[in-house]
């Protein structure tokens, strides 16, 4: 693995290098490690990001080819091919669910239509639901929900920057963005049309005086949209926030849908 980094480290301060076949295959092997989740974007031990795994999927750009791809009546027309073997994976994907080659789909995973991209990773048990995205090199855990219409934003350049990550057991709501790197705790609960990004407030209302986070849920935490005011020069105007309501309860941890875990809180979404 240090030969392969060494590579790959070398072949990023000179492109010229992926001509050579030692340094082209190293990038073509990461990838394909990647694809078979022996190696991660991020370190998840502690959440730090392997900046050579970022390398070399960016160099996987120039050393792929355009090729046309049909599967059945479809066509495509890309650099990156489609993952393959699923059954052998033990990976359910639903007609019109795209995971790219260099992703990883953890046995258990499930993908409605919806569209996973390279570098991500998804966890066992995890349910990618209808026209869900997850973005390049994002990071979602083990039975994780991500409901209709999420938006997981991906990340390639530059390499230093955090993908989003999605710990275990998390329940993202319909038409969550979550962008830029935010982190979501273990177990937390996101309501409908949460929208985070790195400078998003994220404000715990749930003791007497307010907290105020930035790129972060707490784990267990149950967040909702919300919105504050903030001073223009034109004046005084409502800008988006999220509003931790309280922590995931015992009860809420049996419930299947989103509705039934917010009604602890007295909300319906």
């Amino acid at each position: 693995m240090e030969n392969l980094q060494r590579y790959i480290e070398e072949a990023w301060q000179n492109r010229a290098l992926l001509q050579e076949p030692a340094y082209a295959q190293a990038v073509r092997q990461a990838v394909e490690l990647l694809d078979q989740g022996k190696i991660r974007v991020v370190n998840p031990d502690i959440w730090q990001v392997n900046e050579w795994v970022k390398k070399a999927v960016v160099l996987f750009f120039p050393l792929s080819k355009m090729q046309v791809m049909e599967v059945g009546p479809f066509e495509f027309f890309d650099k990156i091919p489609l993952k393959k073997n699923l059954a052998d994976a033990g990976v359910r994907v639903v007609p019109h669910g795209i995971a790219r080659y260099g992703s990883f789909l953890e046995a258990g995973a499930v993908m409605m239509p919806s569209y996973v991209n390279i570098g991500a990773y998804v966890g066992a048990g995890t349910m990618v639901d209808t026209w869900a995205t997850v973005g390049s090199c994002a990071q979602i855990g083990r039975n994780v929900h991500l409901s209709g219409g999420v938006g997981i934003g991906g990340v390639l350049e530059p390499v230093s920057a955090e993908p989003v990550v999605v710990e275990d057991d998390c329940f993202i709501g319909s038409r969550c963005i979550l962008v830029e790197g935010v982190h979501i705790g273990k177990e937390a609960v996101l309501g409908a049309n949460v929208c985070l990004t790195k400078s998003t407030h994220i404000i715990d209302v749930s003791g007497p005086e307010p907290r105020t986070y930035k790129g972060m849920v707490p784990p267990r935490s149950v967040v909702i949209p919300g919105s504050m005011p903030k001073e223009f020069p034109a004046g005084t105007y409502h800008v988006a926030c999220a509003l931790i309501i309280g922590q995931r309860k015992a009860s809420t941890d049996t419930k299947t849908t989103l509705n039934d875990a917010l009604r602890d809180f007295n909300i319906s979404c």
